[in-house]
């Protein structure tokens, strides 16, 4: 079979491997769509957030089809087209064990959710990314056609959180400095999207000058996570998803006790990724509008290169067919 590795730093190949033997507790996985991840890119420079070492196989947001079966598993068939969650106990599928960007690969039944059948395979990969924002919402709390919500950041994260807000009925503003990014998010539900420099002015006039009720940070830009309390209004719920480790700015705290506000932040989505799916599967949440480009796996180096570029791509996408 051919797989992408990460030979060593900097260091990408696309490999002829032999197809994995599965144990009798392990399903064996026909890989059919993987994202590529800006944490890719970090497992590949050498600075993952946890120990990890070469050749690594990538990729974590996956979709894909079982082909084999172990003895003893009896909850998966053959012909079954599953998704996987990447966190797996103190292991990260695609960082600390190798991942799906392959033809075939081990999955265990405990990590996989069965795709509806109304999402395809390109979109059914891009749930994991989706499982962050919905988690993102949920932990916010009661978020419905009352609120106003800013979404700060138009990533692939917030794009997502965009359209789960919308699905919840609220009125979205998406905050996104790149025009293309905004146009992606009126694309996905957001009822406005504006530069950050007309942001404050926008929100003031659609909330009677309250402010958004719900504030979802998600670029994780010092500055905008900063700003993000200074915005908010009165009594507002304010979920920071995007991740910044080691950046400061001089933040306004006492507006979070003077306004009231209520903070969580959130990371990964632990145990929400059945609800998650059924969520997409009932609302009907297009999703693929942020796939801008697919490679098939021998121009898999390809892909990571084109991932790099974030003027011109959301998702990239690896596409695989392989079969028995």
């Amino acid at each position: 079979m051919k797989a992408l590795q990460f030979l060593d730093e900097n260091t990408p190949e696309v490999s002829e491997l032999p197809v994995p033997e599965i144990g009798a507790d392990e399903v064996l996985v026909a890989a059919r769509s993987v994202g590529i991840c800006h944490s890719d890119i970090e497992l590949l420079e050498g600075r993952y957030i946890i120990p990890f070492s070469y050749p690594i196989i990538p990729g974590h947001e996956w979709a894909g089809e079982i082909v084999a079966v172990g003895e003893r598993v009896t909850d998966f068939s053959v012909g079954d087209r599953v998704v996987g969650e990447c966190v797996i106990g103190e292991d990260h599928f695609g960082f600390s064990i190798s991942g799906a960007i392959a033809d075939f690969f081990v999955a265990r039944p405990e990590w996989l959710h069965r795709i509806p059948a109304s999402i395809d395979y390109s979109s059914a990969a891009l749930i994991e990314t989706f499982t962050v924002a919905y988690h993102a919402l949920m932990s916010v709390g009661n978020i419905n056609a009352s609120d106003t919500v800013a979404v700060l950041g138009a990533g692939p994260v917030g794009l997502m959180t965009t359209a789960a807000a919308h699905a919840l009925g609220a009125v979205v503003v998406t905050v996104e400095p790149s025009a293309a990014r905004r146009d992606a998010a009126l694309q996905l539900g957001a009822d406005h999207a504006v530069d950050p420099a007309e942001a404050e002015a926008l929100l003031a006039s659609l909330t009677d000058e309250r402010g958004p009720s719900v504030v979802m940070e998600a670029s994780g830009n010092p500055n905008v996570m900063a700003n993000a309390i200074r915005i908010a209004a009165h009594g507002a719920r304010l979920g920071f998803i995007g991740i910044n480790v080691g950046s400061e700015a001089s933040a306004p705290l006492g507006l979070i006790q003077s306004k009231g506000l209520s903070i969580v932040g959130t990371i990964g989505s632990p145990g929400v990724w059945p609800e998650a799916i059924r969520f997409l599967e009932r609302t009907g949440i297009d999703l693929s509008p942020l796939v801008t480009e697919r490679f098939p796996i021998d121009g898999a180096i390809d892909a990571i290169a084109a991932s790099r570029d974030a003027s011109r791509n959301l998702k990239v996408h690896v596409e695989l067919t392989a079969a028995l």
